[in-house]
């Protein structure tokens, strides 16, 4: 194996890797809101979550690099999956799928069903008592390199257990492997660091492939709330529910309620003249309306959501929210470590590899980019050599 570290691995390594916790946000970049995302001093990083923008943007190719560069650097290593990866085709497009490489030492908490699949062998390590439509989750040592496939914990309370036993079990780095159209493993309350892997197969030419990924950014990098505001809302975020309070600081409501059904209890405030709003579950549409009702109202309303996985909104409402002198706020914010890129797509529309990571680079220059296969190619232009490795 080759010892010479990526641009994204050495990244990771000047964050440190270890137990430290979530990282409690940074301060603005020069000529810029402040932003979690990309920072490298939001402390070591021990849950790293990877997920896509959709389906063949190279998750499971980044997931393989990291894994790869974690052996090389000899660091204890384990990696887990929402759902199921590393089968031999898409479930949803029926194409093929690079499988899930394995190295020697690494630990791996998955069904118990997907072991007897397994093309490496292994070794028991422990057992979790989380059941799994795929049978209980089981914590193995990988013997050998190879392939496997993983089938984890689906729900965030299961996958936080499946996290802990793995590092029990002596694993410095945690790395969770995201699904499909489900963000809740990006959050700080899984994981630590996060790499977002965006490419050709979101549809269109480069730069609408550029303005998408960063649409998305836009809601997972809602920048963190300051001390005194997450002083303020920490009782919400604590108990759970909903929140309310004037510009003296002087509690308006706070209930446990379920957000998504919190649009009218909010509207009842809307002549109170309310200044913050803590809402520790999802913000769906209706809710949405509600706050922007209440932002017309009442410029300079800050609302703040527990982080931006909690968001099911575009990054053009946060605009026009913003437009109107409010502003949303995290409450503990997502730190993005990296970006990955895929110029490849398999239903047609390829990119040139290096073109597409220049333009990244150049939207991106906070953040960390990088082509994975391209860096391992020695940069070359030739799409089809890219292909090959992706699919």
């Amino acid at each position: 194996m080759s010892t010479t570290h990526s641009a994204l691995w050495q990244r990771i390594q000047a964050q440190g890797i270890g137990d430290a916790g979530p990282p409690q946000g940074a301060e603005r970049p020069p000529g810029g809101q402040r932003s979690t995302l990309g920072d490298e001093r939001g402390g070591p990083i021990s849950v790293l979550a990877v997920m896509g923008m959709t389906k063949n943007t190279g998750k499971t190719v980044a997931l393989n690099h990291l894994l790869a560069q974690a052996a090389a650097s000899a660091v204890a290593v384990g990696v887990t999956s929402i759902g199921r990866d590393g089968e031999d085709r898409d479930m949803v497009f029926f194409i093929p799928k690079p499988p899930i490489l394995v190295w020697p030492g690494t630990l791996v908490a998955t069904a118990r069903a997907t072991l007897q699949r397994a093309k490496v062998r292994w070794k028991l390590i422990d057992t979790t008592g989380i059941d799994s439509p795929m049978g209980e989750i089981l914590v193995v040592k990988v013997l050998e390199y190879g392939e496997m496939e993983i089938a984890g914990a689906s729900r965030s309370s299961d996958q936080r257990k499946v996290i802990d036993r793995l590092k029990q079990c002596g694993a410095s780095l945690v790395i969770l492997d995201g699904a499909l159209g489900r963000s809740h493993h990006a959050s700080p309350a899984v994981a630590n660091g996060v790499v977002l892997a965006t490419g050709a197969a979101i549809g269109g030419g480069i730069q609408d492939v550029v303005r998408k990924t960063r649409d998305r950014l836009a809601i997972l990098g809602i920048a963190q709330a300051d001390e005194a505001t997450r002083a303020l809302c920490e009782p919400v975020f604590a108990q759970g529910g909903v929140g309310l309070w004037d510009r003296q600081g002087t509690p308006l409501f706070q209930a446990e309620i379920a957000t998504l059904n919190a649009a009218d209890t909010v509207l009842r405030y809307v002549d109170a003249a309310p200044a913050t709003i803590a809402l520790s579950g999802a913000v769906g549409r209706s809710l949405w309306r509600a706050l922007g009702t209440l932002a017309a109202r009442h410029p300079g309303l800050t609302v703040v959501v527990n982080d931006g996985t909690k968001l099911f909104v575009e990054a053009t409402d946060l605009a026009l929210f913003r437009k109107l002198g409010a502003q949303v706020l995290a409450y503990r914010g997502i730190h993005m470590t990296g970006i990955t890129l895929n110029p490849f797509s398999p239903m047609g529309g390829s990119f040139d590899a290096q073109e597409f990571l220049n333009a990244a680079r150049e939207t991106f220059a906070d953040y960390g980019v990088s082509d994975v296969v391209l860096e391992a190619q020695g940069t070359p232009k030739n799409t089809k050599r890219h292909s090959e490795s992706m699919t």
